[in-house]
């Protein structure tokens, strides 16, 4: 009998690709690593560095130097290169059009091998980054994921718990829409302990204020920056949001995460890549959550598609 070998592609080993594979090999995800990246030197480094800690890890995942070729038999393909983030601003857009080449490059290569399992994009701007990766592998749209504001979405939960101080797990919260400026969170959809967000803050004035909300919107839009500003990267929590994705799709969990995906008339919207809540199983995105929001947040959710919209010319020429 022949067992499956569980095989996961790294495409970058920046910071996010790197943390990304020690979280994999940490929780015992995938039989076999293969990292790319045009540096082989750095790549050969890490994979040392990575496959000396396997004797204090759960299994013994193999991490090897790869090359496109691997994706041939790869279930899944990580895609976190990118160009350097801009020093000076906080726009992920802005990085859109020196990164377009570096993905056709990337899909171009994984095509010529015939790659035909589950896309996963941590490139930013990831929304239109997923959007220009579908178009180009032709894989079908429920096997192109982006990581969206599964990352956005935790930073959310962490501020709402430090504030009531309970556990980050006990909120349930999402945000939404673009994973930049534009995002939004449907405040009437968050609960804590089954308690509407509304009547949290109503019975917690003395620590959350009377209208906390446009705060830890701030707080949530600009945590990757405060981070950023100080260690020049970030990487672990984009790294498990990444791993967090790929553990329900391996382990068919039907898990509910706000990934990047294509709406083919969802929230009234077509042909466009976005955060919204996904069922996620074996098969990638198996269905779209529609959200029962109010006019108000269907606004700035429209809004926020309309801003994304606005550069898709760019990604079709």
């Amino acid at each position: 009998m022949k067992l499956e070998k569980r095989k996961i592609v790294i495409i970058g080993c920046g910071h996010v690709g790197v943390s990304t594979a020690f979280c994999l090999i940490n929780q015992g995800l995938c039989d076999e690593i293969a990292l790319i990246d045009l540096n082989e030197e750095k790549v050969l480094g890490e994979v040392l560095d990575l496959s000396q800690s396997i004797e204090y890890m759960n299994r013994n995942t193999h991490v090897k130097v790869g090359r496109y070729e691997d994706c041939e038999d790869a279930q899944i393909v990580i895609i976190t290169a990118s160009v350097p983030t801009p020093q000076s601003g906080n726009d992920r857009l802005k990085m859109l059009e020196p990164s377009l080449n570096v993905m056709k490059s990337i899909i171009t290569q994984i095509k010529e091998h015939h790659f035909d399992g589950h896309l996963i994009v941590v490139s930013n701007p990831v929304d239109l980054m997923s959007y220009y990766a579908y178009k180009l592998s032709g894989l079908p749209a429920n096997q192109v994921i982006g990581t969206g504001t599964t990352l956005d979405t935790a930073r959310l939960k962490y501020f709402i718990a430090q504030k009531i101080q309970v556990d980050p797990r006990s909120v349930h919260a999402m945000v939404i829409g673009e994973h930049g400026d534009s995002e939004m969170i449907p405040w009437s959809t968050v609960r804590i302990g089954g308690k509407d967000i509304y009547s949290v803050v109503q019975d917690n004035q003395s620590r959350l204020g009377q209208e906390p909300y446009q705060q830890m919107k701030k707080d949530t839009i600009q945590a990757g920056w405060e981070i950023f500003n100080r260690k020049g990267n970030t990487c672990y929590g984009i790294a498990s949001s990444t791993v967090g994705i790929i553990r329900t799709i391996l382990h068919n969990e039907n898990q509910i995460l706000p990934v990047s995906t294509l709406l083919r008339g969802e929230y009234g919207q077509d042909d466009l890549f976005i955060s919204v809540p996904a069922i996620i199983d074996r098969s990638g995105v198996r269905e779209i959550v529609e959200l029962r929001m109010t006019p108000q947040e269907q606004e700035e959710f429209n809004q926020s598609c309309q801003r994304l919209k606005s550069f898709y010319d760019l990604l079709n020429q």
